[in-house]
């Protein structure tokens, strides 16, 4: 696909369309939840890699995920110590995210703010979107806007110079919400010191 302006790749995205756009970690493919098995088609990704759900802010994202008072303080917190940023918290999904996002274990949804504010500012236009990084399945992430255009032919590329599309070039630090407090997934920049 060409690469297109911000309100071309706003109005793609929501019409259902996978765009990418720069991060604060890597290039990101996304989608409107509800259209997450594109991106699952498109980077040939096998369904026990789910997909994460990012937001503008925090509060974009609250509605997807369910707990109890004294878990949603907890998450809360969290959330208004490191975000926008390099942590993306795994939450019980309430019955607002698609099963699609998640198939082969829909009770629970990562959730992101992303430290970009070209990012954020996207998806207050979009409302929170289905992301993983830009690249196919088991291949590194993509990191120029050229690359992703030339790799992905039905993506909508968010047109921006190469520069402008470099993030950290590392995953976010994940983090899952258990009986138990928070077990750690994948240990990216953020270290979570809860």
């Amino acid at each position: 696909m060409p690469k297109v302006t911000l309100s071309e790749i706003i109005n793609q995205a929501r019409t259902g369309q996978v765009i990418s756009f720069p991060t604060d970690t890597v290039p990101a493919l996304a989608t409107l939840p509800m259209y997450s098995d594109l991106i699952f088609a498109a980077k040939k990704r096998p369904p026990d890699k789910p997909l994460i759900l990012i937001g503008a802010t925090a509060d974009d994202l609250w509605s997807y995920v369910t707990g109890n008072e004294k878990e949603k303080s907890i998450w809360q917190q969290v959330a208004q110590k490191y975000w926008p940023g390099q942590l993306t918290l795994v939450l019980p999904a309430s019955e607002k995210v698609p099963a699609v996002m998640n198939p082969l274990d829909p009770s629970t949804i990562g959730i992101r703010v992303p430290n970009h504010e070209l990012a954020r500012k996207l998806l207050a236009q979009t409302g929170p979107l289905a992301t993983t990084s830009a690249n196919l399945s088991g291949e590194n992430p993509l990191i120029t806007s050229t690359a992703i255009a030339e790799i992905f032919n039905d993506v909508f590329v968010l047109d921006l110079s190469e520069q402008d599309y470099i993030g950290s070039g590392l995953p976010s630090t994940v983090a899952k919400w258990t009986s138990q407090g928070w077990q750690i997934l994948r240990q990216g920049e953020t270290r979570l010191d809860v």
